[in-house]
């Protein structure tokens, strides 16, 4: 008898993608469809980077070396060298996208059977590359109501068995948008160095930080052992499709295991290390732009959501997401009864339910994260939609959230 395998069978949908399905019918019945469950910027790709791969004179698109260009990982090496970051040619292996990053640095360092700490909510992909690689997900919980800042150091040390090999952060996070102090990343480091444990700092949304200095985890001392970064153009350059991302370390015992994984797939995209390295060579205020837009959504879509009764909605520090508790029963019930029985002016929109987003059953019922990477107008209109939808739904629910505490005041 023919059987799926267990890995198969334990694969989650995406939770970003779960309703797509509903959006579909719903766009086909002609209506208007706000795009908020998906990180898909609409901010233009740099013209200088489709130009590069336009203007491209290949004959032959033939393989790279496994760990990518020499001429793109030179370019890359100058461009963390900018952010103060030590990192040279030699320490940065090209991947397919930030998620074959993250796969390369599961594959390195865990074994089937280890485990991983991360506080939750969580980028939701990190389940299936757990998943895939037989490595169990230890969450510890970080709440709403302390704007989803750092839990304690004594929450993640009563986390940590002998099987703990590593601790993952994502900084900005994806789905919260905080963003990680100097400080609190070297408590964290000081953590992995205590229990010889990996960092593995998933830092995507590296450039959307509003209201404090980004701080990598590769800036601080002593981080050459345990530090694995990965990394991805496809926020950084509204360069999704590209699929070009980054593992960089400066341990080299790791930088080699990781290289021959890379081997195994033989290189990574000709044409979007073309269109990266080009990227690359952009001045650093081509940034400036970028984040005053996603600035200006991001605080946009957060009052709108605090206006709204019964909505609780930290203001996140980076990235482009929120996290909110929404006065529903049921997230996942709110975005399908979006999509099939709703409509404002034959519009509504499509949003990620944050159940996805946690590893503890039952959290992130009443939650959602809302990707502000469509322009201020429609974003606008989007709001108004959730706005009447939330006083139409027949399971709206009436319990009051904690209130929201300032995460500076929260206890390391």
């Amino acid at each position: 008898m023919l059987e799926i395998s267990q890995r198969g069978r334990a694969m989650p949908v995406s939770p970003f993608r779960k309703l797509a399905p509903y959006a579909e019918k719903a766009h086909q019945q002609g209506k208007i469809i706000y795009p908020l469950n998906i990180g898909q910027p609409d901010i233009e790709t740099p013209p200088a980077a489709l130009d590069a791969v336009r203007n491209a004179d290949i004959r032959v698109l033939g393989y790279t070396h496994g760990a990518g260009t020499e001429s793109y990982r030179r370019k890359l090496a100058a461009y963390y060298q900018r952010a103060g970051l030590p990192v040279v040619m030699e320490d940065i292996i090209v991947t397919t996208g930030g998620s074959e990053a993250i796969l390369f640095a599961m594959l390195t360092c865990l074994n089937p059977g280890d485990e991983v700490i991360i506080q939750e909510p969580f980028y939701g992909t990190y389940t299936a590359f757990a998943i895939a690689t037989g490595v169990r997900i230890v969450p510890v919980t970080a709440r709403i109501e302390d704007n989803f800042a750092l839990p304690p150091l004594a929450d993640f040390e009563r986390a940590i068995t002998p099987r703990t090999k590593a601790i993952l952060i994502c900084n900005p996070s994806n789905p919260t948008g905080y963003v990680y102090s100097r400080a609190e990343l070297e408590s964290m480091l000081a953590l992995c160095k205590a229990h010889h444990l990996y960092l593995i700092s998933d830092e995507a949304y590296r450039e959307f930080c509003y209201d404090a200095p980004y701080v990598s985890a590769l800036e601080l001392a002593g981080a050459e052992p345990n530090v694995v970064v990965v990394d991805t153009i496809s926020k950084r350059y509204s360069a999704c499709g590209a699929r070009v991302g980054a593992l960089v370390t400066l341990n080299k015992e790791v930088y080699m295991a990781a290289f021959r994984f890379a081997q195994m797939r033989v290189s990574p995209p000709g044409l979007g290390m073309l269109l990266a390295e080009a990227a690359a060579d952009l001045p650093e205020t081509y940034f400036d732009a970028s984040k005053a837009e996603y600035q200006a959504r991001r605080d946009l879509t957060v009052a709108r959501l605090q206006a709204m009764p019964g909505v609780v909605c930290p203001r996140p520090g980076g990235a482009f997401y929120v996290l909110a508790h929404l006065p529903v029963d049921d997230t996942e019930k709110f975005g399908q009864w979006l999509l099939e029985s709703f409509s404002y002016e034959n519009q509504t929109l499509v949003l990620s339910p944050a159940n996805g987003f946690y590893q503890t059953p039952g959290l992130g019922q009443q939650e959602v994260r809302i990707a502000y990477v469509i322009n201020r107008t429609d974003l606008e209109a989007a709001m108004t939609c959730l706005a009447h939808a939330l006083r139409e739904y027949p399971g709206r629910v009436e319990l009051q959230a904690p209130p929201i505490v300032e995460a500076a005041a929260l206890p390391l």
